[in-house]
């Protein structure tokens, strides 16, 4: 797959976009993200994915679009495992209900950042070493052990060491100013919760592609695609977090289909890796069975998580 500049140019000019759009007709005016709203902004970026599966698949392929697709659905399911974090951080800061949007979308931002560093670092190791395949199955399977055996604690956001980082370094004031991320208190510049819960929830979502970008790289090796799936997975999760918010501990069995697409996933690595470091004639899984696989391991989840009450 051979993506020219201007297509890489374009995509990352686009993204810009829609998040300046965003900010401008979703955030000129801070208030309550209802339901209703989030859906719609949800529809709006899955067409948007859809729409991008469909380009891909006229100007690269069906095969590429697959992979894509294959890979936005699992960032966009495992990244719903995030939304539960970011819903104990926000109520740890205490952010008002009428800026959580804006928090979301600059942390999520932040993240798409660091996750593109990742991205660049992984496409050129397995260029550089197909064997790294076998790393990612090995963590993939201990990450699918984790998320399967998880019981569900609630993570403390003042254990984010860069939360701390800053914290320490930088003086802080308690209280919120808006939407400022700075204020001037006793004629001291002083950072606000604001800038403090942006900073915990991008880099806390660095901790989670720790465990995401293996598994897309586990379906396609082209950085382009991995960073598309990311992309639009996370544009898409802050509207996602709004519409499940109530939602949200009804997904009790929700790391038990994560941990099962993990393994997937790794065992679709391992097989890859053995059939192009070897001469082994080892079975590989095709990406319809994998987008397959996928789409059934969720909606069983998610019909098993409805079905029964969490054990008290």
């Amino acid at each position: 797959m051979n993506v020219p500049f201007w297509l890489w140019a374009v995509t990352v000019i686009g993204l810009v976009g829609i998040i300046t759009i965003d900010l401008i007709i979703v955030d000129r005016r801070p208030h309550h993200f209802s339901s209703t709203d989030a859906a719609r902004w949800v529809i709006f970026y899955i067409a948007l994915a859809v729409l991008f599966a469909v380009f891909l698949g006229f100007y690269f392929g069906w095969t590429f679009a697959g992979q894509f697709t294959a890979g936005y659905l699992t960032e966009y399911s495992l990244s719903v495992d995030n939304l539960f974090v970011f819903l104990i951080i926000m109520t740890a800061f205490a952010v008002p209900d009428q800026h959580q949007h804006r928090v979301l979308l600059v942390g999520i931002v932040i993240a798409l950042i660091l996750r593109a560093v990742l991205i660049l670092v992984g496409a050129e190791l397995i260029a550089r070493f197909t064997g790294v395949f076998f790393l990612f199955g090995a963590f993939l399977f201990y990450t699918a052990y984790k998320v399967w055996t998880d019981k569900g604690g609630d993570p403390d956001p003042e254990g984010n060491g860069f939360v701390r980082f800053v914290g320490r370094r930088f003086p802080t004031t308690p209280d919120f100013h808006g939407t400022s991320l700075t204020v001037r208190v006793a004629g001291q510049r002083m950072l606000t919760p604001m800038a403090m819960v942006m900073i915990a929830i991008g880099t806390t979502d660095l901790l989670f592609a720790l465990d995401s970008i293996p598994a897309v790289f586990g379906i396609t090796s082209e950085a382009y695609l991995v960073f598309a799936a990311n992309a639009f997975a996370l544009m898409g999760l802050r509207q996602l977090f709004f519409l499940l918010k109530g939602f949200l501990g009804k997904l009790h069995h929700l790391n038990k289909g994560l941990a099962v697409i993990l393994a997937f996933i790794g065992v679709k690595l391992v097989l890859e890796a053995i059939h192009a470091t070897t001469s082994l004639a080892v079975p590989l899984i095709p990406v319809w069975f994998s987008l397959v696989f996928i789409v059934a391991v969720l909606a069983i989840t998610i019909f098993i998580s409805l079905r029964t009450k969490p054990r008290g």
